[in-house]
């Protein structure tokens, strides 16, 4: 969703409030990664002190595969980001700001990008999962194998 800051960048206490889902369809295109849920953003623009920011939460579904046990499951997520957004930056190496594309800016694509660089790196289907068996791969959650009795491992 685009969304138009000129009021917001020209008045200084002025907010704008926005709600919305990224339908499922539209996360499709994101490699590597299933979306079980459309995204529900909500947040604001807002002008304090003459500076520009967005604050705004997502919530989504995502389908995992477990890294130890290889099993699916999803996972609920409820993240909550913050940024300065600027008109223009004199130098293009500044990651500290969004900036505007001609007053105008892009949720999704911030959405998308806060989202997917905070998810874990290493996704467990829960917290002391044990994994497969190194020997016969069996399920170590479901049972327990002879290997691990004998020491083969």
């Amino acid at each position: 969703m685009k969304i138009n800051l000129k009021q917001i960048f020209d008045i200084v206490g002025e907010s704008k409030k926005f709600s919305y889902e990224i339908e499922t369809d539209e996360l499709d295109g994101v490699k590597g990664f299933t979306f079980s849920s459309p995204v529900n953003l909500e947040g604001r623009f807002y002008n304090h002190a003459g500076v520009v920011y967005l604050e705004y939460s997502a919530a989504f579904e995502m389908l995992h595969t477990c890294d130890r046990c290889l099993k699916e499951f999803s996972k609920n997520y409820d993240l909550s980001f913050e940024h300065i957004v600027v008109p223009s930056v004199s130098n293009s190496d500044n990651d500290d700001y969004i900036v505007a594309d001609g007053e105008s800016i892009e949720v999704n694509e911030i959405a998308l990008t806060d989202m997917l660089l905070s998810l874990p790196t290493k996704v467990l289907c829960r917290e002391d999962c044990k994994g497969l068996c190194m020997v016969c791969g069996c399920d170590l959650n479901e049972k327990q194998c002879d290997h691990l009795n004998n020491n083969e491992l």
